[in-house]
């Protein structure tokens, strides 16, 4: 067995302008930083968590860079709205969402930009 397979792990989301998005993440989703560092600000969510650093580069936006699963998606996405947060439309061959909430069997989805440009996700597993 790997070693990493028993390690914790986290993820890494760039930030432009590190204020501006320590604010989105408290103002918006609720969130304060666990840890302040120079480089950058750890946040804990459930058993992961994530380090927002100052980044010179570019977001792609394209693709999900950090989710989290919830137990009742339609009641956070409601939250979130009432914060602010806006949630992404995608009307793609087999894939569309439906007042920003996309819907398969057994799974359900929203997708939403940070204050830097980060493609974040939210989630729910139905059983």
């Amino acid at each position: 067995m790997s070693a990493l397979a028993d390690s914790q792990v986290s993820a890494t989301i760039p930030a432009r302008d590190l204020e501006r998005a320590k604010n989105f993440y408290a103002d918006k989703l609720g969130l304060k930083p666990a840890e302040e560092r120079p480089d950058g600000l750890r946040y804990r969510c459930g058993d992961g968590e994530f380090l927002l650093f100052e980044s010179s580069g570019e977001p792609s936006g394209t693709h999900t860079q950090l989710g989290w699963d919830v137990d009742d998606l339609e009641a956070t996405v409601s939250e979130l709205r009432a914060n602010g947060v806006i949630f992404e439309e995608y009307d793609l061959p087999g894939f569309k969402t439906v007042d920003g909430i996309a819907e398969e069997e057994g799974w359900k989805g929203a997708w939403f930009k940070d204050s830097e440009g980060n493609l974040l996700a939210i989630g729910e597993i139905s059983s």
